[in-house]
């Protein structure tokens, strides 16, 4: 399915009209734009924030694609960056349709994500409270597939609605064509670097159908003496065990989790077993199994490791933390060397989350 763009606007009217309004920075510092606070410049930055803008962006593009930038909490700046950066500034929550089980609501990407989440809740919709206090914005979740405690975001996903820079239209992803899976989605591979997302159209639940089966979920909401768990008690609980595990990037950069957890065969967890018996795993499809990456680096010794400005936290060792003063470059080093440490110690190949720019 297609979106045209609307109707009777002329481009080069549009231009004309659009230039004047839209922001445009040069040789702009990126550091306030990216959770793990890398000083490196854009050449050219543009807030969007109409998607009137998407053609006039597109001509100043030149024919090239832009960088789409959100809320910077999953990429990591490693140099310079010559090409065009959009910031994704798009708002707005609407209400599409309801039923007597299901709500839905198309959310700009623009978005900040845990707000949204707030909304869904206030409003006493289920779906996406296990996935409280992620950071990002709306537009990053269906690229990431972003999960926690769970959940995936895809299981709320009705549609995404992208602008194609190339062929200057609406393009319309129904959930099945996004082609969710672990972390992963369409976004991330052929469409890559060639849409940006401008909302997300989510079916969220009147009927609540909670899940707490996450251990870590159930212990919390005992601690915090919830017998009949709701939306907001599951999400206060996840945002408490965020809390404790993971670092603040207002306080200490840092995009969250680095890598993915990674997926082996069941004869090479057997393997592995033979000499690491107490070595974690989930259920993942027919055949394989899932290690928790987190565990892996800890028994590789990085867990807490500092080097200069950056390190690898001391609570939670998926997490690569700038210091203060570090170089993107610097941090992608020392993932580096993590990788080849646990591929030489486990013979498992770990798969960055972060995206490398």
């Amino acid at each position: 399915m297609c979106y045209n763009s609307p109707p009777g606007k002329d481009v080069l009217t549009l231009l004309k009209s659009t230039f004047v309004l839209m922001q445009i920075h040069s040789s702009c510092s990126l550091k306030p734009y990216n959770t793990f606070g890398i000083d490196l410049p854009a050449a050219q930055l543009v807030r969007l924030m109409d998607e009137e803008e998407l053609a006039p962006i597109g001509d100043l593009a030149q024919g090239t694609a832009p960088r789409v930038l959100g809320g910077g909490s999953n990429i990591l700046l490693t140099h310079e960056l010559k090409d065009l950066i959009v910031k994704n500034e798009l708002k707005g929550i609407n209400l599409l349709e309801e039923n007597e089980q299901h709500t839905w609501l198309e959310v700009k990407a623009g978005e900040v994500w845990h707000d949204f989440v707030m909304y869904a809740i206030a409003q006493n919709l289920g779906g996406i409270e296990n996935l409280a206090l992620i950071p990002g914005c709306v537009g990053a979740a269906p690229i990431q597939n972003i999960g926690a405690y769970g959940v995936e975001v895809r299981q709320t996903i009705d549609e995404v609605i992208a602008w194609h820079w190339e062929e200057q239209r609406y393009l319309s992803f129904k959930n099945e064509d996004c082609r969710f899976g672990y972390r992963d989605s369409i976004f991330k591979r052929e469409m890559k670097d060639r849409l940006i997302i401008t909302s997300v159209v989510f079916r969220l639940d009147k009927v609540h159908c909670l899940n707490t089966s996450y251990g870590a979920v159930q212990q919390q909401l005992e601690i915090m003496g919830v017998s009949e768990a709701s939306v907001k008690s599951v999400a206060e609980a996840v945002m408490a065990i965020r809390r404790s595990k993971l670092p603040d990037p207002k306080t200490l950069g840092n995009a969250g989790s680095f890598f993915k957890n990674p997926t082996i065969t069941r004869q090479q967890f057997d393997s592995l077993c033979a000499h690491h018996p107490d070595l974690p795993s989930y259920p993942a499809s027919e055949g394989q199994v899932k290690i928790p990456a987190g565990w892996l680096i800890e028994n590789c010794g990085w867990k807490g490791y500092r080097e200069g400005a950056v390190g690898v936290h001391e609570k939670q060792a998926l997490v690569l933390v700038n210091y203060g003063g570090a170089k993107g470059a610097d941090l992608y080093q020392l993932s580096e060397k993590i990788l080849r440490s646990v591929l030489e110690k486990f013979d498992i190949t770990l798969e960055r989350e972060v995206n490398i720019w």
